[in-house]
């Protein structure tokens, strides 16, 4: 029985656009699969926003309302409103264990324990409170205070609930190590620039902004005064964390003599590094740690709230709240993402069969291209002939364009036909130029940097936030791929033949590939299917394709759906094992239908459930997090990839199965890249 007569459904009431376009009239669905897609692309149609742009909430967990609490208390601002609202949202997802979790349906995590703990100590919770008594038991079996990241007890040290001892070195004096020595700014990922640089400023001034009286953390520690477990010796002697900890030890004898003759033009440079960034951002790297340690570095400097600077930058922060009036609570996001939904909107609304002219998509793409970022960033540090041309995930984050947007924005504008098609192709050309000259020596891609996999950088103290370096992965070297396939390049071409030979010697043997930004082989292993199938037929990656769509056919639940826990990240043995979500088996659909037929049983299976849990208005619901920051440290939760990824997906299967041939779009060959402005190695 195929997916349409398992399913009948009815046509629910179309609202109007917000973007000012109408929505176009509906073609008369012969299905029900042909209705899902046709409520799907009118919600799209009628969720746009007025600039031309979709934008979705970007969901986390509790440490950035726990951190937001001691950021108020910091800027003497506890007694605000806000508080008691963060601290109710924080109280509501305690979990019965007593602790708190970083993803929807985890266990209780340490980190996210102890920030809630402090933050409602601050917000007036008696540490005798059932509910903090049973938080502070679980933080003890969890490995107490001394086993927290670095960046936990650097917050606190900056409010003199502990030793500055208990904190890894991060002195300013980074900024004097040039380009060339090993250990440098630019070996680290960005965000860790971001989230570092401005905790130097901190580090260098000390500033012991102190807890209110009576607020301790002493009672979180399991065996006072010992040494935080990152800052202890390794048992092997020879052994580059063991250099990194006698580095760390040097570092703080430096510090705490009278003498130091490289503060002041650190600090300098620190500063001038920040304030050049922040110029041409809203906020630091835009993500929710660099811009609260701006902000704190900002304070440490002039200790005044009125200052316009540290005012600009808390008023950004402030943009990323959300209150909910009806639960009286407040939460933070911990970045914003309209870039990246509407590029993701795009191609899906173009799968789906909206005129490749529809005044909603040219909108959006005219909102893209004014967007593109044609001015430096960090990414020129390690790739110096390259021009600008990339995008980025945020609103203006000019510094920072990454590869995995600037791919999804390029097959988004490649497919609309602009009645105008010189700026756009303009665009498209510099866009594919940055994207290229990104690619790094081993054939594939990462986010943000070029070149970036120094892996015994991962030893430094403060790295034990998982992502210290920014090498090239499965799912974004996929992402370039897909959009060279789109763009009509050559199979044969050295860039396309090196990307397709990273792609194959990263393969599992079981035949999935790792997903670094979503959650998890599901992912990974549904980005590269696709890639592989737009980069063109190649009898070397056939039989890798084929393990691939083996695995996820032996991974599909009994009800048809995918799914896939983010304890996949921390044991191999539950890969592709959990209940069912829309965006999950949106990607294994997609995934499969670059291997197999539409007929395929496993592909009707999946077709089948994603009908069948489509809500009436044309949306999906998501409870989980399928979205990754730092793999084991934090992940995400996109609130449009239920809707999105299962729109695109849905009418894939459609056109495989109609064998319609999609609108085609932009082509631009290497020739054309070649002779450009642009630069491309």
């Amino acid at each position: 029985m195929t997916p349409e007569a398992q399913l009948r459904v009815e046509a629910p009431r179309r609202a109007g656009s917000q973007h000012g376009a109408a929505v176009s009239p509906r073609r008369v669905a012969e299905s029900p699969l042909e209705e899902a897609i046709a409520r799907s692309v009118d919600w799209f149609l009628s969720s746009q926003k007025q600039e031309g742009y979709w934008w979705g909430e970007l969901e986390a967990d509790t440490t950035l309302e726990s951190d937001y609490i001691l950021y108020l208390h910091i800027l003497g601002e506890l007694q605000s409103e806000k508080t008691e609202k963060l601290a109710k949202y924080i109280r509501d997802r305690q979990l019965p264990d007593g602790g708190w979790n970083i993803f929807y349906g985890g266990p209780s995590e340490l980190n996210a324990t102890v920030k809630a703990w402090v933050a409602l100590r601050l917000a007036g919770d008696s540490a005798s409170a059932p509910h903090l008594q049973r938080a502070k038991q679980r933080i003890h079996q969890l490995g107490g205070l001394e086993s927290t990241n670095s960046y936990v007890r650097f917050y606190l040290a900056m409010v003199d609930a502990i030793d500055w001892s208990y904190v890894p070195a991060i002195p300013p004096e980074l900024m004097l190590l040039p380009e060339w020595f090993p250990v440098n700014l630019f070996e680290m990922s960005s965000w860790t620039r971001g989230i570092v640089i401005p905790l130097a400023i901190v580090y260098a001034h000390k500033p012991g902004w102190r807890l209110p009286e009576g607020v301790t953390v002493d009672e979180l520690l399991t065996s006072p005064g010992a040494r935080p477990h990152s800052l202890a010796w390794d048992r092997r002697v020879v052994s580059w964390k063991n250099f990194f900890v006698a580095l760390d030890r040097a570092i703080k004898l430096y510090d705490s003599s009278p003498w130091k003759p490289f503060r002041k033009i650190s600090l300098g440079r620190a500063r001038k590094w920040m304030l050049e960034r922040l110029e041409r951002s809203e906020g630091l790297g835009t993500i929710y740690p660099a811009m609260m340690n701006s902000i704190f570095a900002l304070f440490a400097e002039c200790g005044d709230t009125n200052d316009p600077l540290l005012a600009r930058e808390t008023g950004f922060l402030a943009r990323y709240e959300i209150e909910d009036e009806d639960a009286e609570t407040l939460r933070v996001q911990p970045c914003i993402s309209p870039l990246w939904d509407t590029a993701i909107a795009m191609v899906s609304l173009e799968e789906a069969g909206l005129d490749p002219a529809h005044p909603a998509l040219l909108s959006a793409a005219r909102w893209l291209v004014q967007n593109q970022i044609l001015g430096p960033g960090d990414w020129q540090v390690k790739n110096k002939k390259a021009a600008p041309g990339g995008w980025a995930f945020e609103f203006r984050n000019d510094f920072y364009p990454d590869v995995d947007d600037t791919a999804f924005v390029l097959m988004a504008l490649g497919r609309v036909a602009d009645p105008e098609p010189a700026k756009l192709r303009a665009s498209i050309r510099r866009g594919l130029a940055w994207l290229l000259s990104m690619q790094n020596a081993d054939g594939g891609w990462g986010a943000f940097d070029h070149e970036n996999n120094l892996q015994f950088l991962n030893n430094v103290p403060f790295a034990d936030h998982n992502a210290m370096l920014d090498p090239s992965t499965a799912d974004v070297t996929a992402r370039a791929l897909e959009c060279l396939g789109q763009m009509g390049w050559d199979a044969k071409h050295s860039v396309v033949d090196r990307a397709r030979k990273f792609l194959l010697k990263d393969q599992c043997a079981d035949g999935s590939w790792f997903g670094r930004w979503g959650v998890n082989y599901i992912y990974g292993t549904s980005g590269v299917l696709r890639a592989l199938e737009a980069a063109g037929p190649n009898s070397h990656s056939q039989p890798a394709c084929e393990r691939a769509a083996t695995w996820l056919r032996s991974v599909q639940n009994t009800d048809g759906g995918f799914g896939e826990s983010i304890l996949s990240y921390y044991d191999e043995k539950l890969k592709a094992k959990a209940k069912s979500t829309a965006s999950q088996t949106a990607w294994a659909l997609i995934g499969l239908l670059a291997v197999a037929s539409p007929d395929d049983p496993a592909v009707g299976r999946a077709v089948s459930w994603l009908l069948a849990h489509q809500n009436d208005d044309g949306t999906w619901d998501e409870a989980e997090f399928t979205g990754t920051g730092f793999p084991q440290v934090f992940y995400l939760k996109y609130h449009l990839y239920r809707n999105s990824f299962p729109l695109y997906a849905l009418a894939r299967y459609d056109n495989l199965r109609k064998e319609k041939r999609r609108f085609i779009g932009v082509q631009v060959s290497a020739q054309e890249i070649e002779h450009a402005n642009g630069y491309w190695g």
